[in-house]
């Protein structure tokens, strides 16, 4: 959890450029990536929820990634295993790497509804490596 950046007043109570409360506007953000493009864009003067629309724009961004990576990961895993092991095996692996995805995805969505949470609460807080990157050019 962070405090808001030195010598800017927490101004979570206040309004976004869109009318809804920031603590509102940023949360929706994390689970409705169109609505953190939006405040994004329109926002100008409410840092809270411009970084957080920032936060999670980049949080939707390195999900794609990351399932992009896995999706290719996988269909290799399980053309070569398939044709190393014989459809039987083909058949378990294929189910294990469902379940691996399904795991993936399932992840994704607790994460967004924990920051959408938290950023319902006001609270400034930074995920891991994508908040770093937002805080650099929120404060630009």
């Amino acid at each position: 959890m962070q405090n808001p950046p030195p010598n800017q007043p927490a101004s979570e109570n206040a309004k976004t450029a869109l009318g809804l409360d920031a603590n509102l506007g940023a949360a929706l953000g994390y689970p409705i990536g169109i609505i953190a493009l939006i405040v994004f864009i329109i926002e100008k003067d409410n840092r809270f929820a411009r970084f957080h629309a920032l936060q999670s724009l980049l949080y939707h961004v390195a999900w794609v990634v990351i399932f992009i990576v896995l999706g290719i990961v996988f269909a290799i895993l399980s053309i070569l295993l398939a044709a190393i092991l014989g459809s039987t095996a083909g058949s378990i692996l294929g189910l294990l790497i469902t379940l691996l995805w399904l795991g993936a995805v399932g992840l994704y969505i607790l994460l967004a509804i924990v920051a959408a949470v938290k950023a319902y609460g006001g609270n400034w807080f930074k995920l891991p490596v994508l908040g770093n990157m937002t805080e650099k050019i929120v404060n630009k």
